[in-house]
């Protein structure tokens, strides 16, 4: 099933700054939802041909894939200045996390060596785009942190730059550490599944 070799990651970003005066404070907003899209089929080659056919379209590579996390961050920070200074008055980032996830209609119809498979496969794509939710889930509360870090400017223009050049870091970060996880995934996928399954197979009740 080679097409579960590619991953599907949308990021939406949206950093609004503005300047009341509020007391420092920091609350990480995090928002994760799940939806489903059917397959039918019988077989593996089944199965393979649902996938490439109903799966989410990446924008990117114009292909479909078995699951996807699409991911969205917002974010505000606002700025306090006196005396010639300015500092972060508080930030705020929101993560809004959505997995789109396979569900096989035939599933409770099939036999026992392709419900096996298909447990195996839909635990380990699940698992998958947990792990993308996780990593950013991570890079969002680091940024906030990072935006409460930040050291007083002589002006609030400057340090609201500073903001800025911080946060497209942080989002170009955090793109790079999913690319890296899907390229570790897409390499150890084939020795992945063949363990998952035998491990299955030992652990299954017999009847």
């Amino acid at each position: 099933m080679k097409w579960y070799q590619d991953h599907l990651k949308t990021v939406i970003v949206a950093l609004a700054l503005s300047a009341i005066a509020l007391p420092a404070a920091s609350e990480t907003i995090i928002r994760k939802s799940i939806t489903y899209f059917s397959i039918g089929g019988r077989t593996a080659s089944d199965l393979d041909r649902e996938m490439s056919r109903r799966g989410p379209l990446s924008q990117t590579s114009g292909r479909r894939h078995p699951g996807a996390t699409q991911i969205k961050f917002n974010g505000s920070a606002t700025f306090i200045g006196k005396d010639g200074r300015c500092h972060i008055g508080g930030a705020k980032v929101s993560l809004s996390t959505k997995l789109v996830l396979p569900r096989w209609s035939n599933r409770r119809k099939a036999t026992k060596e392709m419900a096996l498979l298909w447990d195996t496969l839909a635990s380990d794509i699940k698992r998958h785009e947990e792990r993308h939710a996780e990593i950013a889930r991570t890079h969002a509360r680091q940024l906030e942190k990072t935006i409460l870090g930040l050291p007083m400017t002589r002006d609030c223009p400057t340090l609201k730059a500073r903001v800025n050049r911080v946060s497209q870091e942080a989002l170009l970060a955090h793109d790079r550490d999913q690319q890296r996880f899907d390229r570790i995934e897409a390499a150890n996928f084939e020795n992945r599944m063949i363990r998952l399954l035998r491990y299955r197979v030992a652990t299954r009740p017999v009847n």
